[in-house]
């Protein structure tokens, strides 16, 4: 049960360091730093790859008939890393429309 707290803190972790890198992405875009907003997008992706990671290694465990009691943790960090995935497709949004907007993407 140890090992399974600390997958779900990775995966509470990584999520909510996912979500922070797309807020900044956000910002950076709107103060028209592209370069910085793109490198938050990928940062935020790294996190929300190691979130992903960590539910996959949960989930593999519970296949292979270790069943992984059911805590408001656990719940907490799936509810952290469904948010963050939808945070970080809004952000990719966000950052190609101020992109658009401020005449740095030359197919608007």
């Amino acid at each position: 049960m140890e090992q399974n707290l600390e997958i779900v803190m990775s995966l509470i972790m990584n999520a909510g360091n996912s979500k922070s890198f797309s807020m900044e992405a956000i910002k950076a875009a709107k103060e028209n730093d592209f370069p910085l907003a793109q490198e938050k997008l990928k940062e935020a992706e790294n996190s929300i790859n190691a979130a992903h990671n960590a539910q996959t290694s949960l989930l593999t465990k519970e296949a292979s008939g270790e069943k992984t009691e059911l805590s408001m943790l656990l719940i907490h960090g799936q509810d952290h890393l469904m948010n963050a995935i939808t945070f970080l497709d809004i952000a990719k949004e966000f950052v190609e429309l101020y992109e658009k907007i401020n005449g740095s993407d030359k197919n608007f």
